[in-house]
């Protein structure tokens, strides 16, 4: 199984990630792109995401990229994230773009922007997540 698959199973495992209705797009060394329906259940207002919603798929697409890079069997947990809003997260569903921006034994510094996707497949940047997820062997602990 590639190291990839390995982590759409983990995160698709967790009831957090079905709860929002993850879908992954694209899964690759140092990248990924998830997907999530835009959902009454997350909304503060109808049709419009609360921030804790816009934050969770930017998680998952940021961490996801950063343990597409882990050696074999290593998992990875975040330990810190930063959102940064920039315009309503409204639409049919968002998009995240997880990427990877350093990698280091101990720690892996990912990124991602968050599209909100109209009906016509139109994508409009909302948000912006610099993270950080610890490195773990589960061999050592």
């Amino acid at each position: 199984m590639s190291n990839a698959q390995q982590v759409r199973d983990a995160v698709l495992a967790m009831p957090m990630a079905r709860t929002l209705q993850l879908d992954f797009r694209e899964l690759e060394a140092g990248r990924s792109e998830i997907q999530m329906p835009v959902l009454d259940a997350f909304c503060f207002r109808p049709g419009q995401l609360q921030a804790t919603a816009v934050f969770a798929i930017a998680d998952f697409a940021a961490v996801s990229a950063a343990g597409t890079v882990l050696p074999e069997g290593w998992i990875n947990a975040t330990i810190d994230g930063t959102l940064k809003l920039v315009a309503p997260a409204r639409g049919s569903h968002l998009r995240a773009r997880g990427r990877v921006v350093d990698a280091s034994r101990l720690l892996t510094i990912c990124a991602a922007e968050v599209y909100a996707v109209d009906g016509n497949g139109g994508e409009t940047l909302c948000a912006t997540l610099l993270g950080t997820a610890r490195n773990i062997d589960p061999a050592r602990h």
